[in-house]
């Protein structure tokens, strides 16, 4: 007979990337959630959130990501591997790929790749750049033995106060292209973070999971942004979603370094994508973990009108 009062083992996830923003925030929900975190970071990193992450309690287990064997036997005993890692080719495809490698050679049942984004799945092949990388690894994912599971959250919500140009706060405008109706999908950072912890500890996720702390369409944006300030947003309408792909191309060109992994063009590629319709999330599982309180945009462009 089963003892009812008996918890469950939360399990032992191994994190990857854990000294990021993302990786980070992880690693705090899993701890608060009554996991256990194995860190795996680079092997002499001064990154000061090393010791945040063993304060918090998690173990740290540094690694060569180039070393396979070393990575293999960081990732025994786990019950799920969990990829925050961020970069190109040599990361998503390449230092994933081993990761992958050792996962499955120590025997962990469960891998959770670096994706938390649009629903690339949706989208042709060379509209997106980064995105392209995470499609051409889920491949190798979905060829390994092993349960795997994406977590697809839209647009990072935290980027509208800044590094998505879209909110035009000195002159108070919604900037888009295309149609201001069409609906997309915005979750912030934090919430992504605590959707992915409960996913790492829970055995029975499938290959997708799909989140948006808010779906909203730029007129919805429009209307967020008045109601966190006190002003009146308008929008502005910089053309059709043609003339932004020719704006691409045109930057991309143009671009001095495109090994960047978020150059310009970068941004505007994630843009058109949203705007064009083709990766909206459905069915969203947001209810897969009722705890979980999502974050509105209206909170988030808050918070850049309160720190000024």
């Amino acid at each position: 007979m089963t003892d009812i009062t008996r918890l469950p083992d939360p399990g032992t996830i191994i994190l990857a990337g854990a000294t990021g923003e993302l990786g980070f925030l992880i690693a705090g929900f899993i701890i608060e959630r009554g996991g256990v975190v194995k860190a795996l970071v680079r092997k002499g990193s001064g990154n000061p959130r090393v010791s945040e992450l063993r304060r918090l309690g998690a173990e740290i287990i540094e690694v060569d990501f180039a070393n396979v064997a070393e990575l293999t036997t960081a990732c025994s005993g786990g019950t799920c591997v969990v990829s925050a890692l961020s970069g190109l080719r040599d990361v998503i495809v390449d230092m994933q790929s081993r990761l992958l490698h050792a996962a499955v050679e120590a025997g962990v049942p469960r891998f959770i790749p670096s994706d938390y984004s649009i629903d690339f799945t949706k989208l042709p092949e060379g509209s997106n750049r980064n995105l392209d990388l995470r499609r051409e690894f889920g491949r190798k994912l979905n060829d390994a033995p092993i349960a795997a599971t994406s977590i697809l959250n839209g647009m990072f919500t935290d980027l509208l106060t800044g590094q998505a140009p879209v909110v035009l706060f000195k002159i108070k405008r919604v900037l888009y292209w295309g149609d201001a109706d069409q609906l997309m999908d915005f979750t912030t950072t934090r919430d992504t973070a605590a959707y992915t912890a409960a996913a790492a500890m829970d055995p029975a996720t499938p290959r997708y999971l799909r989140i948006a702390g808010e779906v909203a369409a730029i007129r919805d944006i429009q209307r967020a942004a008045s109601e966190a300030t006190g002003e009146k947003f308008g929008t502005l309408r910089a053309g059709s979603l043609g003339f932004l792909g020719l704006m691409i191309k045109l930057t991309r060109t143009l671009s001095p370094n495109n090994d960047e992994v978020f150059p310009p063009w970068q941004g505007m590629q994630y843009l058109h994508n949203m705007l064009s319709g083709k990766p909206k999330l459905n069915p969203l599982d947001n209810d897969r973990y009722p705890d979980i309180r999502w974050t509105s945009i209206r909170e988030v462009l808050a918070t850049r009108r309160e720190n000024g």
